[in-house]
């Protein structure tokens, strides 16, 4: 990945909500992704670390496909170790592998703040891959300023 990284981070799920199946019912292989889709907010919570450090809590609204593939739009709150907040907006995809609950995450990431000690987050892209375990809730995100 090009760019300077400035975070990682490894988050876990704090909650999920469904909409009309959940999550663990497709993933066991009960239910199958319906034609139309399916919705989760899964609220999420860990530590950033890198040039940027704190703590991250959030929601990706995901939208699971029928397909496989998994659109993310995420937003959270970065609380740095210094007592500010970074807004966190996101999108991008899921891609699962076949057979296991994992899925490759790519995540196009916007930073926005007053803070003026992170000012320099505010006119630069973030691409940041990474994976997801939604079995066990685990999330691994690498962060790379362009």
């Amino acid at each position: 990945m090009t760019g300077e990284k400035i975070y990682e981070y490894d988050l876990d799920f704090t909650g999920v909500t469904d909409y009309g199946v959940s999550l663990e019912a497709i993933l066991s292989g009960k239910e199958k992704v319906p034609p139309q889709g399916a919705r989760f907010d899964v609220a999420f919570e860990g530590r950033v670390s890198g040039r940027l450090s704190g703590q991250v809590r959030g929601v990706d609204y995901i939208r699971m496909r029928a397909d496989g593939r998994i659109d993310l739009d995420i937003r959270a709150t970065i609380a740095t170790d210094d007592g500010c907040r970074i807004a966190l907006s996101a999108d991008g995809v899921g891609v699962p592998r076949p057979g296991e609950p994992i899925a490759g995450l790519f995540e196009n990431v916007s930073l926005t703040t007053a803070a003026v000690n992170y000012a320099w987050v505010n006119s630069r892209q973030i691409w940041a891959p990474g994976t997801v375990n939604l079995a066990v809730g685990k999330v691994h995100i690498d962060g790379y300023m362009q």
